[in-house]
């Protein structure tokens, strides 16, 4: 169990084996092979996604290849429901795996992608990776920078004042983390009229879209600014390693939920194919979460080679089979274009034709 107050930097001694038992080992094969096949959909859905965003079957993509270790292990954490008494999710465009992780389907991000009617985020009308799910906390995806760190505080405000164990959860990326939303956070979270139970994770891939990250930022760790509120715990990980991320997300969110306090998580990760289809969409040569997460696995004896093969071949194809099905759905129909943006009906006093 963690302290109520961890350390709010990482440990730079490494426990030897006879001093701490293998982490691997400790959350066993079923566990591990779950994960294994969640990374592995998630990564070669969104590698499906960049094949129909360069082949005319889809506009522009951006998502999350590359930190498929750390947002499963999230996902799986996520007290999932409706109301104050589930998890609050304020996400960005990265955050398939979490989706996943929390039993999203494949075939509704390719229904996205493809901007079809049958859509079920935003029935075809917004960019892929932009969830809202209202019956599982999802707050809507936008492509706004950051400004989920502004709304995770009304949730958190709401969470702090139930009588209830459940957390709000908010990711970002570091180019973000400079923007003042990010900050507003910290200080709403932290006040201490109403401390906000809220996980504020940074995912750390190194890059701002094209501006490397240690050109600008002047702390040596994002997690760093946890040092501002002492009463804020912080922390930085390897992102890529299944085993840390889990052991780091346990810690998190048993002091979130038991405490009704912030924590601040950075994950440092890869971006395997940069920054969206405006960049390329191109593998980078990064390290592979899930290449070395099978390293580790087979290394270990967790798992035979031949069957983290298969998973990649089960999931290619539902991969496929999802595709070729959503081939056949309908775009949506012309006057449908006013649906969800008013209450319904549109008030009589509204212009639809001829001027806004």
């Amino acid at each position: 169990m963690p302290s109520k107050t961890p350390s709010k930097t990482l440990s730079k001694s490494v426990p030897s084996a006879a001093a701490a038992p293998d982490p691997y080992k400790r959350l066993g094969p079923a566990r591990l092979l779950e994960i294994h096949r969640l990374m592995v959909r998630a990564r070669l859905l969104e590698e499906r996604l960049i094949k129909m965003s360069k082949g005319g079957d889809g506009f522009f993509w951006i998502g999350g290849p590359g930190e498929e270790a750390f947002n499963v292990p999230l996902g799986l954490h996520v007290k999932r429901g409706a109301g104050v008494d589930h998890d609050f999710l304020h996400l960005h465009y990265r955050s398939s795996a979490i989706m996943l992780a929390m039993g999203a389907k494949p075939i509704d991000s390719i229904r996205q992608m493809r901007s079809v009617a049958t859509d079920p985020y935003s029935k075809g009308r917004n960019f892929v990776n932009h969830y809202a799910i209202p019956q599982w906390n999802v707050a809507p995806v936008t492509p706004t920078i950051e400004t989920q760190y502004l709304t995770a505080i009304g949730t958190g405000v709401a969470q702090a004042r139930a009588k209830t164990d459940s957390v709000t959860i908010v990711n970002g990326g570091d180019g973000g983390s400079a923007e003042g939303d990010f900050h507003s956070c910290l200080v709403w979270a932290n006040r201490p009229a109403l401390p906000l139970p809220i996980l504020i994770v940074v995912v750390n891939n190194g890059w701002a879209i094209s501006t490397k990250g240690d050109t600008q930022h002047g702390e040596r760790d994002i997690a760093d600014w946890a040092k501002t509120f002492p009463d804020m715990p912080g922390r930085t990980i390897d992102g890529n390693d299944v085993a840390t991320t889990w052991a780091a997300l346990d810690e998190a969110f048993d002091y979130v939920r038991k405490n009704r306090r912030p924590y601040l998580l950075e994950a440092r990760c890869s971006r395997l194919y940069g920054h969206s289809s405006s960049s390329g969409a191109n593998r980078l040569p990064e390290k592979d979460c899930i290449a070395l997460f099978e390293e580790s696995l087979v290394g270990r004896g967790l798992s035979k080679a031949d069957a983290l093969k298969k998973a990649w071949e089960t999931e290619a194809a539902a991969i496929d089979e999802a595709h070729q099905k959503v081939k056949g759905e309908p775009f949506p129909a012309d006057e449908t274009v006013w649906e969800d943006v008013f209450v319904d009906p549109i008030p009589p006093s509204y212009p639809t034709k001829g001027r806004s």
